[in-house]
């Protein structure tokens, strides 16, 4: 309780530069490729391939039922094609969300219901691109490195005394 917190060892605790960008399920171990990075690409690969059979067998149910409703070839047809559709293009959109940012955000919120039917597709997606790298990892990897020759360009520009530069 009479413990007091020294806050001017903290201020050099803190790296000076741009920090990385926190991804989801890796944290900062994206950007060595350390804290089990391996392993952990392994569980989202085999989490998000388990979550997707799962949803597969919840909607498997979901059409039984509309069997068992009898509500007709037409309406059992529609729901078959919904779902494709919605799972290939939240598949699509996931993707390129791994690639780049979206030019137009509202956009993207817009289509988020769109995602929410489709989200096999986006389990699907993580799943696969969960073997090349941690989705999103060469985003932020790129980011991260062009804010880094930034901030060192920067660094090296201001370096010196400032009272010693020519006019």
């Amino acid at each position: 309780m009479s413990e007091q917190n020294d806050d001017s060892s903290g201020a050099a605790d803190i790296a000076e530069g741009p920090q990385p960008e926190p991804i989801r399920f890796f944290g900062t171990t994206w950007v060595d490729h350390d804290g089990h990075y391996g392993l952990r690409r392994a569980g989202v690969a085999v989490g998000s391939l388990a979550a997707a059979v799962i949803s597969c067998l919840v909607l498997r149910f979901a059409f039984q039922g509309l069997q068992i409703a009898a509500v007709g070839g037409f309406v059992n047809t529609l729901v078959i094609i919904m779902f494709a559709v919605c799972s290939a293009l939240a598949f699509r959109k996931t993707w390129e969300g791994f690639v780049r940012r979206p030019a137009d955000p509202g956009r993207e919120d817009a289509l988020r219901g769109l995602k929410a039917i489709g989200f096999i597709g986006s389990l699907l997606a993580y799943f696969v691109r969960s073997f090349v790298e941690a989705p999103g990892e060469k985003l932020l990897r790129e980011e991260y490195e062009t804010a880094r020759a930034q901030f060192a360009k920067r660094r090296a520009r201001s370096s010196g005394n400032p009272k010693k530069r020519k006019r």
